[in-house]
């Protein structure tokens, strides 16, 4: 359990930050960039949050919490990557959780109409700032997938966070009356 009981230490006030293994690294780290855009995302979910409720809420709120595991996974790096599993190198994500997206996404996308084009965001305030949070999630994968390229990161953190933007899309549409109220881009109409 983590215990905060003072919440500034005047350790950062020179730009650096500590990661989960202790090291002080830069804040403009690209380590700290991406799990900082994890947590982004979170924030932008509990906006969201506020026009939910029922399932779609409970569903939220479970991947607002798998995204501390994730932010907790990005910001301790292992000697050799730890895919899938928490040992002593901490807390890491897993490929259960990579599944569960994806059952999801089947079950909300098997009732909405199939797409004959792209959705522009927008629609009911909750699909609105599904697709902000949409947005803000490909950034994470996109800094996550340039750590990878330079250091260890889990497997299944990157498909986390490849399936989480499509949930959050197809919960978008499902949120805006099963697809119904998406508007759909009509390319080139206001030439």
């Amino acid at each position: 359990m983590v215990v905060l009981s003072k919440i500034y230490t005047r350790t950062g006030d020179q730009g650096s930050t500590a990661l989960g293994s202790g090291a002080r690294v830069a804040k403009f780290d690209l380590r700290v960039c991406a799990y900082g855009t994890v947590d982004e995302t979170n924030a932008a979910i509990g906006i969201a949050r506020l026009y939910t409720d029922g399932d779609a809420d409970q569903a939220l709120a479970r991947i607002q919490n798998d995204l501390f595991d994730l932010g907790a996974d990005l910001c301790r790096p292992s000697a050799e990557a730890q895919t899938d599993r928490a040992d002593e190198t901490g807390l890491r994500v897993t490929d259960a959780q990579v599944v569960r997206l994806e059952e999801e996404i089947d079950a909300m996308n098997a009732d909405l109409t199939p797409l004959r084009s792209f959705v522009l965001p927008g629609g009911s305030p909750a699909a609105a700032h599904l697709h902000l949070a949409r947005t803000v999630c490909r950034r994470a994968e996109r800094l996550a997938v340039e750590l990878a390229t330079q250091e260890n990161v889990g497997a299944a953190v990157l498909r986390y966070l490849n399936r989480l933007s499509d949930y959050l899309f197809v919960m978008s549409r499902k949120l805006n009356d099963n697809g119904a109220e998406d508007t759909l881009w009509q390319p080139g109409q206001h030439r």
